[in-house]
């Protein structure tokens, strides 16, 4: 059972907002300023399930966050509640030594509004605070940047953030069809059990804030306050332990 008046307190919401654009946009950022992206429960050796209520009453407990099959599955349910038009869809995300990650490598959602089509991710890391119009080509100006949304190729649209210089840097592709939570099962799987899954290879533990965001990566804490950087090695378990409850509230 998901408590939604727990979620929405959680995200700092006294009630039930109304089904309106502005309501999405408060819900993403508060969602991204209070639950944080991390894989921690995969180096503990604790099985994720793509089960909500399972993943509701682990992220609400202890300040906990978790990954996109996790955060964007449990946001779908939120939005599902106060009576948002959702649906979850794959996307494959990109890098540049890799190319693109098979599908249902990342898990994001659409919400259609009015007649329009937002992408709305809670679940990607660093990305936009504001759910991005499916508006082709259309620079939408962001507190985290500058995105845009074109079309790719075979169906796929791609998302990306200009960089300082004001090249397109494309950080997914996606087709807009509805999957069920089920679908991510194999990749969830494959994230938690193959030692070449990125997941594995070190604990990471991220979220954002005002105007920063805090992160543990492995060894290393760092702290973005504007364009100022801070970092600090966590030299071993204790170290790591101290950082996670200072800075996410979370003991295990």
């Amino acid at each position: 059972m998901i408590d939604f008046s727990i979620y929405l307190s959680r995200l700092g919401f006294k009630r039930m907002p109304p089904v309106a654009l502005k309501s999405l946009q408060q819900l993403q950022r508060a969602h991204l300023l209070r639950i944080p992206f991390e894989n921690l429960d995969i180096h503990r050796k604790v099985r994720i399930e793509l089960d909500s209520s399972k993943i509701f009453a682990k992220v609400m407990s202890n300040n906990r966050g978790g990954f996109c099959y996790e955060l964007n599955g449990i946001f779908y349910e939120l939005l599902t509640h106060i009576g948002f038009q959702v649906k979850r869809i794959s996307a494959q995300v990109y890098s540049e030594e890799n190319g693109y990650s098979p599908e249902y490598d990342h898990m994001s959602l659409l919400v259609q509004i009015d007649g329009q089509y937002y992408l709305s991710d809670v679940g990607y890391g660093e990305f936009a605070f504001a759910p991005l119009a499916l508006r082709f080509n259309e620079l939408q100006k962001d507190e985290r940047g500058i995105f845009i949304v074109n079309e790719f190729r075979d169906g796929y649209l791609r998302v990306c953030k200009l960089d300082e210089k004001g090249e397109e840097k494309t950080e997914y592709i996606f087709k807009p069809d509805a999957q069920p939570f089920d679908a991510f099962t194999g990749m969830c799987n494959h994230q938690q059990d193959d030692p070449n899954s990125h997941f594995w290879q070190k604990k990471l533990i991220s979220r954002a804030t005002k105007n920063g965001r805090i992160t543990i990566s492995g060894p290393l804490l760092k702290i973005r306050k504007g364009k100022k950087i801070k970092e600090k090695d966590l030299e071993n378990e204790e170290a790591f332990d101290k950082a996670l409850w200072k800075y996410f509230k979370i003991k295990f």
